[in-house]
């Protein structure tokens, strides 16, 4: 648990650091579509580091393997989803265009474990 918190932490922060970076240093470079779209990045990547540390909390009180597997769903979401839209605004190479969904595919599926998670250890 101690890797996911630290690892959500730093993911947390990256997010400021990169959305103040879309704010100062790219708004005169990117064309407004493609700012919006780095920003959605950083919005995702930022509800998922706060969702990773709710996850880390959660197992504290209940320690179901389970949240193991939705905390790494949504950072392998954080990485596909947030990631493949970095590199979708700053490159503009469409092909990580295509990428982005499975990002949502897991967060979705972190998301599902998360809540099989919560019951199966209600009360």
């Amino acid at each position: 648990m101690k890797i996911i918190l630290s690892s959500a932490a730093l993911s947390a922060m990256l997010s400021v650091i990169l959305g103040a970076f879309a704010a100062h240093g790219l708004k005169s470079r990117l064309s407004e579509a493609l700012l919006n779209t780095f920003q959605t990045g950083v919005q995702y990547q930022m509800y998922h580091s706060l969702a990773l540390i709710l996850v880390v909390l959660l197992y504290r009180q209940m320690p179901h393997s389970i949240l193991l597997y939705s905390a790494g769903f949504m950072f392998a979401g954080i990485v596909l989803f947030s990631g493949s839209l970095y590199l979708l605004a700053l490159t503009q190479i469409k092909w990580f265009g295509p990428i982005t969904p499975l990002g949502g595919i897991c967060f979705i599926i972190g998301w599902a474990l998360l809540t099989i998670a919560a019951l199966k250890g209600a009360n």
